[in-house]
């Protein structure tokens, strides 16, 4: 069953259940208080016709006359006046039997009351000299009858009426309802393995559940869209990248079982084979960690990392490797709570992306100074490493993080160009973003925004 269907059957039964109640409860007390009015001119009939038939009193002519023209007389009214003695439950001639508790009430002092069906009595105990009397008036009253059931009509055609509305009104709410739902459907039908780079507009569906889905939707596209580049750049880019050094091995393998060579042509094609072995393990290392850093579906490890100490030990970091590198950390425009500062992330995973950047502008800005800076607004963090190296060709910029790609004017500057597209995914896998501004021959600056608050998938 669709949901727009589930929700109006369910928005109808629950609307049935509060109609019904509410028409009961209107059924209950109406049938509880619609007859007091009627109760009450009996009582006056009560005190009326004990005045006449029991108080001599030459007004009572007057009483009976008055009574007869002006009182209307109601459906099947009978006045019955008995005597009081010591038997609670004397016997008269009425078209019900009136029960004990009836009697009772009335020895008691109070006007009672009995219905059975459509006949109603009221009595009342009088006392006239030193005898008591019991004076009990008799009536039908069709009207009130006629009221309740015209109410019961009305209330069962209100309630079939009203679940008929409640369903067609719950059947517009729903579709109403799940518009954006079906957008959110419809858009992500269009995203196929070949557009994968599409994404669903979050803005566009306010700052409800559906734009929580819609942001979910577009993180889990991340994750796939990683994946699909790590792994179609991993097999067109790897057979390439790996056969430079193996047909180096292999070439130089010939040459050194080749009998005619001596042994220094021997020692230097071993270290010829020496340094390619070295190459194409840092080739394959930097090709395990590019995979790894993809969104695997897998749980990453985290902990709180302040990164204004993260950055301490990765500069630590770089001097070791590169003595010559001349690293400014500016920490200046950092808040005094620590919280803005740190964040749930896999230190290990980022510290080897920020080591990479870091390095890099050491590296393509032959060791010249390099400044560092950290700052925080409490909700976004920002590393911006500038350097004073030989920049980006404006052609290049589109595909520096494309793996294995290396920029035109890099060709005197051993790499391999993985180290960028390696620290993109280790950033966005941290639900952060990479700036670059760069001008050739005069250097590069690249901005790191990282998400406080933010958790790893």
């Amino acid at each position: 069953m669709q949901l727009a269907k589930k929700i109006t059957l369910l928005f109808a039964i629950l609307s049935a259940v509060i109609i019904s109640l509410l028409s009961g409860f209107v059924w209950y007390f109406s049938n509880e208080f619609a007859f007091e009015d009627f109760y009450k001119r009996l009582e006056a009939r009560v005190n009326i016709a004990a005045q006449i038939k029991l108080v001599k009193d030459e007004n009572n002519d007057v009483y009976s006359k008055m009574r007869s023209q002006y009182l209307e007389r109601l459906p099947s009214e009978k006045e019955y006046v008995i005597k009081a003695d010591t038997n609670t439950h004397p016997t008269i001639q009425t078209d019900d039997v009136l029960p004990k508790s009836f009697f009772s009430k009335i020895n008691e002092g109070k006007t009672a009351r009995y219905r059975k069906e459509n006949h109603f009595y009221a009595g009342k105990y009088f006392e006239i000299g030193n005898q008591g009397y019991i004076v009990i008036i008799a009536a039908n009253d069709p009207f009130g009858f006629r009221e309740l059931k015209d109410l019961q009509k009305i209330l069962i055609a209100g309630f079939f009426l009203s679940v008929l509305l409640s369903f067609i009104v719950g059947w517009k709410f729903s579709n109403y309802t799940l518009v954006p739902l079906r957008n959110i459907i419809k858009s992500m039908k269009k995203i196929k393995a070949e557009n994968l780079h599409l994404r669903l507009d979050v803005k566009s569906y306010g700052g409800d559940e559906m734009s929580e889905l819609a942001q979910t939707f577009n993180n889990m596209l991340n994750r796939l869209e990683t994946a699909f580049e790590t792994q179609n750049n991993f097999i067109s880019n790897a057979s390439h990248e790996l056969r430079t050094p193996l047909t180096i091995i292999s070439g130089e393998v010939e040459l050194a079982t080749n009998a005619e060579m001596g042994s220094k042509d021997h020692l230097a094609a071993l270290d010829k084979i020496k340094s390619e072995a070295d190459r194409l393990e840092h080739i394959l290392t930097s090709l395990l960690g590019l995979a790894q850093s993809g969104f695997n579906g897998k749980v990453q490890p985290r902990e709180s990392v302040r990164i204004d100490e993260l950055l301490w030990e990765i500069t630590d970091a770089v001097v070791q490797v590169h003595p010559e590198s001349k690293i400014a950390l500016d920490l200046n425009e950092l808040p005094e709570d620590e919280a803005t500062v740190t964040l749930k992330a896999n230190k290990n995973l980022l510290k080897l992306a920020l080591t990479n950047i870091v390095s890099n502008a050491c590296k393509y800005s032959d060791f010249k100074p390099v400044s560092v800076k950290l700052e925080s607004n409490g909700s976004l963090l920002s590393i911006a490493v500038t350097d004073q190296g030989i920049g980006i060709p404006q052609d290049d910029i589109q595909h520096i993080f494309e793996p294995f790609f290396r920029a035109s004017n890099t060709s005197n500057f051993k790499g391999y160009g993985v180290g960028l597209p390696l620290s993109l995914n280790i950033i966005r896998l941290h639900r952060g973003s990479i700036g670059i501004k760069t001008q050739e021959g005069f250097g590069t600056e690249i901005k790191v925004m990282l998400p406080v608050n933010s958790e790893l998938p």
